[in-house]
């Protein structure tokens, strides 16, 4: 106890025998000294991250490397075993590259017809975009999916609740729907009744349920189509979907619709095959 005490005695004295300048200049020092040991234990760590993914890149590297030869010693033993091939070897060689060369062929012709069907589709789109332009986004939509062209109406807009009966705004539109359609006389179309998940409650009459509901508003659009606007019923067809294709979670006034859906003829897409077929860029 007593060298403790003649210790902390002989360290205060030899403190206040140190000038205070000598000792701010020494604590600055002390201070300077221990920023740069701060500085670099950073940088140590730095390199030594650096080094761990240098360490990674290199393995990563060898990895490569070794899939590299391997893969060059399969292709070594690949020429090797071509050198080999006997005359009917090789003649069966032969018949493979000429299959997958009209199967390219054939793929070459299919993606020129769909290129064409997408340009006709984007010139439906047009027309509908144009005649339609200014209604509201919410009332009317038109989409383009998979190569199909769908213009869906609001419920709102085609009638009343729980009604089949069109409305005569509804007409109207109907009217500027049939004035595209009639001028494209190589498309079908079906005519899809929607409606949201709460039961039908009609007061006797014809309607059960929302299949009936669904059914009935898609031939009422029809029946306008064909004798207001003198649409072509043969290429027609009306379809009840009820609730069960619902575009919305959440909105049911958005799963209250009609979609009409607009497609090639069968028929028609398969003659843009043959023209493509004719095509010079791919016969020759």
């Amino acid at each position: 106890m007593k060298k403790i005490i003649l210790a902390s005695i002989t360290a205060t004295l030899l403190f206040s025998c140190v000038p205070q300048k000598k000792f701010q200049e020494l604590e600055a020092k002390h201070k300077e000294t221990q920023d740069l040991l701060n500085s670099a234990t950073v940088k140590l760590n730095s390199c030594l991250e650096e080094k761990a993914s240098a360490t990674s890149r290199v393995q990563t590297l060898e990895d490569q490397n070794s899939f590299l030869k391997a893969n060059n010693q399969e292709l070594i033993n690949n020429m090797g075993n071509l050198t080999t091939l006997t005359t009917k070897g090789a003649e069966n060689l032969e018949k493979s590259l000429e299959s997958l060369q009209e199967k390219d062929l054939t793929i070459r012709k299919l993606n020129n017809a769909i290129t064409r069907r997408d340009s006709v589709n984007l010139s439906l789109v047009q027309s509908l975009k144009g005649v339609l332009g200014n209604l509201d986004d919410e009332d009317i939509e038109i989409s383009v999916e998979k190569g199909v062209v769908f213009v869906s109406i609001s419920d709102k807009l085609l009638f009343s609740s729980g009604s089949y009966n069109i409305s005569s705004k509804a007409k109207e539109v109907l009217g500027k729907v049939a004035q595209v359609v009639n001028n494209k006389p190589d498309f079908e179309f079906m005519v899809e009744g929607h409606t949201d998940d709460v039961p039908y409650r009609g007061k006797g009459g014809v309607l059960l349920d929302n299949w009936d509901l669904s059914t009935k508003r898609a031939t009422s659009v029809v029946r306008v189509l064909q004798k207001d606007y003198g649409v072509d019923p043969k290429r027609m067809t009306a379809a009840g979907r009820a609730s069960y294709v619902p575009v919305s979670a959440s909105e049911k006034s958005r799963n209250r619709r009609t979609r009409i859906v607009v497609l090639p003829k069968i028929d028609q897409f398969y003659s843009m095959i043959e023209e493509g077929m004719k095509d010079p860029a791919i016969t020759n």
